[in-house]
């Protein structure tokens, strides 16, 4: 088993997890949604593109944009509640984080493709 695979598979599910936690609840409740939790998710999927960048095949292409991706995703949800947060005067409302929890659920399903395209190249790497 190598280490760096271990690394690899580990950052990519938790940064899938994360995501997901944060995304459960009502899409419009503030009370159901972190801002540490999408602040993790988003920190975690940035390490887990920051490791994707070493693998120079095409299944490692298609692995970095998918995490391009919700490292997008989750970087806009991060900007507009912060930005909701201490500049609007409207504050956090309901229809933000409806947008906030929206934008997570696209990087959600981006970590989703992630990780079961990790575990297809695993199963064809072991026939």
């Amino acid at each position: 088993m190598k280490f760096e695979k271990v690394v690899f598979a580990f950052f990519i599910v938790l940064a899938l997890t994360l995501n997901f936690g944060f995304f459960l609840g009502d899409i419009d409740n503030p009370d159901h949604h972190d801002a540490f939790e999408l602040s993790a998710a988003l920190a975690v999927s940035l390490i887990a593109t920051v490791i994707k960048f070493g693998d120079r095949s095409q299944m490692g292409a298609v692995l970095l944009a998918t995490s391009l991706v919700a490292d997008l995703q989750l970087l806009i949800a991060a900007f507009i509640w912060g930005y909701s947060s201490f500049v609007s005067d409207a504050g956090v409302t309901s229809e933000v984080i409806s947008s906030v929890v929206s934008l997570s659920g696209g990087a959600l399903l981006a970590n989703l493709v992630s990780v079961t395209i990790l575990v297809a190249e695993t199963i064809t790497i072991r026939r």
